[in-house]
């Protein structure tokens, strides 16, 4: 069993609903990332999930210098804190530099550090000492269990409010593959382990100037990650995954996620039972 990590109002680990982290890879305006929210609050209150709501206000490390990136801090910020009041939903962000961490912290229920900064022991330091709750994305490089070494450097400042996610790792070239046992592994170090499904279907550069991907496995890579005992699903999703800015070929559709759901929150009943 994973110690509980408080989100606002909800909680993961330690028994609690299943987890839900969702939204559109990057903030590509003001529209499209409310109706994108909106639209995750209702599923997830209909079917009785808990949700925190993820669009990055800038994508620093997108393949190309000609890549979209977001609409940068200040901006994105002030979207994901009205996202927050309208629909009284947390809100998540990434992070990837120590500047950014304190004007996040003011904003966000959840700061997120990113899997290629995941080492970075400053930036994990000053994000553990806001004392807010923190994702971070194992590396697409490193073993499970060397997600041990991330955990004590962020618990060295007392915050415990941790939980950590997998996202596939490097195989070859743009390519990247699950290993499932790590799931398992990473959560018997006492916290919490989401599954980001859609970026371990990413294809990293596959695309010469952009990452590909393969979101039809999306609903089958869900399943399996709560099988083997993931407290949460990450799912960027998009109302028109071809059309979307960043990360298209692997973020899922608005209108697929209802009947995904409500079979994920059975399967993870059943095995918490």
């Amino acid at each position: 069993m994973t110690r509980e990590v408080k989100i606002g109002n909800l909680s993961v680990g330690a028994g609690n609903p299943l987890l839900i982290i969702a939204g559109p890879c990057v903030i590509e305006n003001r529209d499209i990332t409310f109706y994108t929210a909106e639209r995750l609050k209702k599923i997830t209150d209909d079917i009785g999930l808990h949700f925190v709501f993820k669009s990055s206000f800038d994508k620093a490390n997108r393949t190309s210098l000609s890549s979209y990136r977001g609409p940068g801090i200040d901006e994105g910020l002030k979207i994901l804190s009205d996202i927050r009041e309208r629909f009284s939903v947390p809100v998540l962000s990434d992070i990837h530099s120590i500047e950014q961490v304190k004007p996040a912290a003011e904003v966000l229920d959840v700061l997120q550090i990113p899997a290629f900064l995941c080492r970075q022991t400053d930036l994990i330091i000053s994000a553990s000492e806001t004392g807010k709750p923190v994702n971070i994305k194992k590396g697409q490089f490193l073993a499970p269990w060397d997600v041990k070494n991330i955990i004590e450097k962020f618990i060295s400042t007392g915050n415990h409010s941790l939980f950590i996610t997998e996202r596939g790792s490097s195989f070859g070239y743009n390519n990247l593959v699950v290993d499932f046992r790590a799931i398992p592994i990473m959560r018997s170090f006492g916290y919490p382990v989401i599954f980001d499904v859609t970026h371990s279907l990413q294809l990293p550069g596959g695309m010469g100037k952009s990452s590909g991907g393969q979101r039809e496995f999306a609903k089958s890579f869900a399943f399996a990650g709560i099988a083997v005992g993931a407290d949460g699903i990450f799912m960027e999703v998009h109302p028109e995954p071809d059309k979307a800015l960043c990360d298209g070929p692997n973020m899922v559709r608005l209108d697929e996620l209802e009947g995904m759901f409500r079979k994920l929150k059975q399967l993870y009943l059943l095995l918490n039972e």
